[in-house]
């Protein structure tokens, strides 16, 4: 799963770079493209850079951050369309891949959290 995590992150990075090419290169396909750019291809860095983390706290930081990319990436993604600069269709497989990312980072998260709060419990049982 950690290595087709990231060979899709990396995918995903590379999908925003294409649409970013295909923008106008003026106004406001220029101004939302740079946004759309920056968020999109750091999703993966922040993947690379939690598989390095220190602790599970530091992990979730940086999986967080990948999850506020991502979530930055849906919103630039939708003025695009929205705002009519590149058709909507064109953008929704792009749109797509961003919300599974979503949830399964969401879903790491939860896990790693949950497994925390046992050991927490599992730590104070034995206290006892």
């Amino acid at each position: 799963m950690e290595r087709d995590l990231r060979e899709r992150t990396k995918r995903f990075a590379l999908r925003i770079i294409k649409l970013y090419v295909a923008l106008p290169s003026r106004g406001v396909g220029k101004v939302l493209g740079l946004q759309v750019l920056k968020a999109g291809t750091s999703v993966g860095a922040h993947y690379r850079e939690a598989q390095r983390a220190k602790s599970n706290a530091d992990f979730i930081s940086k999986i967080e951050g990948a999850l506020q990319e991502l979530d930055e990436t849906g919103y630039w993604l939708e003025l695009l369309a929205e705002g009519n600069v590149l058709p909507a269709k064109r953008l929704t497989a792009l749109r797509q891949e961003g919300e599974e990312l979503v949830s399964i980072l969401v879903t790491i998260v939860k896990k790693v959290k949950a497994k925390g709060r046992l050991r927490t419990k599992q730590k104070l049982a034995a206290a006892e």
